[in-house]
C-alpha cells in the first residue's frame, strides 16, 4: 500500500489509515505525510520530496514538446 500523500510504500504493520466523512480512505506512512495533507491542507504536487512531484515534472515537460 502507498502513502496518499507523498507515494512512498507502507512497509506492513505501519503507518495510519483515516478515513473522511465522504468514505474516501487515506494512509499515510509518518505524521510528516499527515499534517501536510490533513491540517495544513497541502498539495504534493508542490513538494519535491514526494513522488507526485516528479510526475507533475515529466507531465510538464512532455507538454511543451
Amino acid at each position: 500500500m502507498k502513502c496518499s500523500f507523498c507515494g512512498d510504500e507502507i512497509p506492513k504493520g505501519t503507518g495510519k489509515i483515516f478515513v473522511r466523512t465522504d468514505a474516501k480512505v487515506l494512509y499515510f506512512h509518518s505524521r510528516k505525510c499527515e499534517k501536510n495533507a490533513l491540517k495544513l491542507k497541502r498539495i504534493a504536487r508542490n513538494f519535491k520530496w514526494t513522488k507526485h512531484y516528479e510526475k507533475g515534472i515529466k507531465a510538464k515537460k512532455e507538454g511543451q514538446k
